[in-house]
């Protein structure tokens, strides 16, 4: 397929996908998706052929795709198609089953240990924030000054993943150093800014997460997102009900919540080896 036909169709899906208010971070991904699937040789930008389709998913799975990548392209493909063209469209293809993995999860002597190897102050507080009130990394990072609510100790994410507002705790800890951080600054401005000034760049905030783990001595497989995770077991440790939870982390799905709850089980925990 030529670069010109392979263009097109990108522009519009891109701009339908604009028009029902995608986030950018989905519109990239559709786009690259889609990008990959109509270099393919059997692919048409005209027609949707159920069988081309499968081969290319498959092609994607012998080259060592992981199942939600596979998806992901899935659902790309199937928007073109019937989203964009307006073509009815059946792709036999069921939804590989994700893998059930645990999430790596710091304990609260370790949480502590690695902030207090962060000597400076706006680094710890990226961390120390995303840990206390539960923030995956792109939402700490789009955090402006009028977010944040020291005298209600509440932290407002705004337009977060599935384009929805949700509030969340300040830890009463970061208080006086936040009201330092933001004193004099507009509402409009970023939390975090980068030393160029604007936003901070979400690689920046998670080798700042790396470095830190690094420094900390800690051997545990944990990224950025381990914080998160630990806000939530720790919350669920000290008896807050998940539907609570379930809110403070905006799970669309409680499911997805209960998955901590495997990581709490104080039955478990007591459970002695015979050996």
């Amino acid at each position: 397929m030529d670069d010109a036909s392979i263009q097109q169709a990108l522009r519009q899906t891109d701009d339908l996908l604009r028009l029902r208010n995608y986030s950018r971070r989905t519109r990239d991904a559709y786009q690259n998706c889609l990008r990959a699937y109509l270099r393919h040789k059997d692919a048409s930008a005209q027609v949707c052929s159920p069988e081309n389709v499968g081969a290319f998913l498959m092609a994607l799975y012998d080259r060592g795709a992981a199942s939600q990548t596979v998806t992901l392209h899935f659902h790309a493909i199937r928007f073109y198609y019937r989203d964009v063209l307006g073509q009815t469209v059946h792709i036999p293809w069921k939804t590989p089953k994700r893998p059930q993995r645990l999430p790596v999860i710091l304990s609260r002597d370790e949480v502590e240990h690695l902030l207090s190897v962060v000597k400076n102050k706006k680094h710890y507080l990226v961390l120390a924030l995303s840990y206390g009130a539960g923030l995956r990394v792109s939402e700490a990072i789009s955090l402006h000054v009028g977010d944040i609510d020291l005298d209600e100790l509440v932290v407002t994410i705004r337009q977060s993943k599935g384009r929805k507002d949700r509030r969340t705790v300040l830890p009463e800890k970061l208080k006086n150093d936040l009201r330092s951080l933001i004193a004099g600054r507009e509402s409009h401005e970023y939390l975090f800014e980068s030393n160029r000034g604007g936003k901070l760049h979400e690689r920046s905030a998670q080798k700042l997460f790396d470095d830190s783990l690094k420094s900390s001595g800690i051997k545990k497989d944990a990224s950025f997102h381990s914080l998160r995770h630990s806000f939530a077991t720790h919350l669920l440790e000290n008896g807050v009900d998940v539907r609570y939870v379930q809110e403070l982390l905006g799970h669309a799905n409680i499911r997805t919540t209960q998955i901590y709850t495997h990581l709490t089980n104080p039955a478990l925990k007591n459970i002695k080896s015979p050996l």
